[in-house]
């Protein structure tokens, strides 16, 4: 197994330096149709950043005789902040969550609106982007892209960059991704070793094919990145995987219990995916110190999945038109 993955990694690792624009303009040229690139931005309260994520991508990657990508939609899940408002001024396509499939109720969770965005959006290659970046560069979005359009066996890529943790004024390089390390490479590498070459397995910035994506379930909350990845291995095969170093990622940070819910998701997700079995308890106690002592709250783990978009008949009829 060792071996599978150091071949792997070998073979299906790259830089988003080894493909510059002009190489993926002209792959993007010959690919026609199934070249076609919709870029996808989950947003909820995200103000204070996604605009900047929009106008980037627009200037760098959807410029004229530059245009790599061909669409940009942010999908707000009931923002209560600007964000809309932000993203439409930058020049993004804004659809709100709950506009997409209205006869289905959405349920809270990013999983939920990149499962919907299959629908807002009509390109053969999506890309999704988190919409909390700092200092974006569009090369989370041409790096994953651009082994889709120059290596037609692959099918879904993922971005890998340094997550530095930025607390208190202080910085640690290496210290963000703790749900990676405590939870989600221990659980990949002891019960799916053949992803165990992945840097960063929960990372939200990455590209897939749309023929793959939408034979795929999504976990509706934190747990859809490794759902997709773990059920991707299983659809297509680890070749058809890629990873794609595009430097450095900085974002906000998640404050330790909601780390703990996170983890408790993908928990569920990868036991679902163990044993398609049922959780003796879908739901997660954490506790405060308050001064009459430690005080308990308990939380829903996200246990709701949605079926691949084929199942979907609004879906398949769009596609069809």
């Amino acid at each position: 197994m060792l071996e599978e993955v150091e071949r792997w990694l070998a073979a299906r690792s790259w830089s988003a330096d080894e493909r510059p624009l002009d190489r993926l303009l002209a792959a993007k040229r010959t690919a026609g149709a199934a070249g076609t690139v919709s870029v996808v931005l989950p947003a909820l309260n995200e103000e204070a950043t996604v605009g900047e994520i929009v106008a980037t991508i627009r200037r760098d990657l959807m410029a004229p005789g530059a245009a790599l990508v061909d669409e940009l939609v942010v999908v707000d899940s009931g923002s209560t902040d600007r964000t809309a408002q932000v993203a439409a001024a930058a020049g993004a396509v804004v659809v709100r969550r709950d506009a997409i499939l209205p006869r289905v109720p959405a349920l809270p969770g990013k999983g939920e609106v990149l499962w919907r965005s299959l629908l807002a959006t009509s390109g053969e290659i999506v890309c999704f982007v988190d919409a909390d970046l700092r200092e974006f560069d569009a090369r989370f979005v041409s790096g994953t892209v651009g082994p889709l359009l120059t290596e037609p066996g692959v099918q879904l890529v993922k971005a890998m960059y340094d997550r530095p943790l930025e607390t208190g004024g202080t910085v640690l390089p290496a210290g963000g991704g703790r749900v990676t390390e405590l939870v989600a490479r221990p659980l990949l590498n002891l019960h799916w070793p053949r992803l165990a070459g992945f840097v960063q397995p929960l990372g939200g910035e990455y590209a897939a094919r749309r023929s793959l994506l939408e034979q795929l379930p999504f976990p509706v909350g934190y747990g859809v990145e490794l759902g997709l990845l773990v059920d991707a291995l299983a659809l297509v095969g680890l070749d058809a995987l890629g990873q794609v170093d595009v430097g450095v990622r900085h974002h906000r940070h998640q404050h330790d219990a909601a780390l703990g819910r996170m983890a408790a998701a993908i928990y569920r997700t990868a036991h679902t995916r163990l044993a398609r079995g049922q959780l003796v308890r879908s739901r997660l106690t954490q506790y405060t110190r308050e001064t009459s002592g430690f005080v308990p709250s308990t939380h829903p783990v996200d246990t709701e999945e949605r079926p691949p978009m084929l199942a979907v008949p609004e879906y398949v009829h769009h596609r069809a038109a």
